[in-house]
């Protein structure tokens, strides 16, 4: 693949088990929990897990929201890309195509775009931020301001949340945690 395609780097998974499921990925599969809260209207629970301390999260397991059918598996699955400008272009391409942008959100460590894919699945492309904030966390932005203009924005409104810190600080922890 061309060195600006998305790459697969996590993948959520609805379940009525959350509980059993967190055990079993951190107890028996060794992931770790590195962060977890709730999120909607309906207040579902979500847990990040991951085996890489550089990543924030490479699987996440949440509660099915009230309206998802019994066969309600995948939350989502998410594709990292490079830079702001590949995830510009990607935006740029999904639109040209007709494909609607559910979601433009920045979560602190990450600036996303959420879709669904031809077969309605959900997806998220993101790129990282220098920054760390405590999970969920989602906050607009817009991707038609410059790199700079997104950055300042960002750093300005992730200064004000709770956990508050370097990614670079957060992956430290992270190390320590996950050894």
């Amino acid at each position: 693949p061309m060195p600006s395609a998305p790459r697969l780097r996590h993948v959520g998974v609805y379940t009525t088990e959350l509980d059993a499921m967190v055990a079993f990925y951190t107890d028996v599969m060794g992931l770790t929990v590195t962060d977890r809260g709730v999120y909607g209207d309906t207040e579902q629970r979500i847990v990040f897990l991951s085996s890489n301390p550089t990543e924030h999260h490479e699987f996440v397991l949440a509660d099915p929201p009230a309206d998802a059918g019994a066969t309600a598996q995948v939350q989502q699955m998410s594709f990292l890309l490079n830079d702001l400008d590949a995830l510009r272009d990607l935006h740029r391409e999904l639109v040209a195509s007709g494909v609607e942008i559910n979601r433009m959100i920045t979560h602190g460590n990450s600036w996303s775009i959420y879709f669904q894919d031809p077969g309605g699945n959900r997806l998220e492309c993101y790129v990282h931020t220098p920054w760390y904030v405590t999970q969920p966390h989602a906050h607009p932005f817009d991707l038609s301001q410059s790199n700079d203009a997104i950055m300042a924005m960002t750093e300005a409104h992730c200064r004000d949340v709770a956990g508050f810190m370097s990614a670079a600080k957060w992956e430290a922890k992270m190390v320590k945690a996950m050894n």
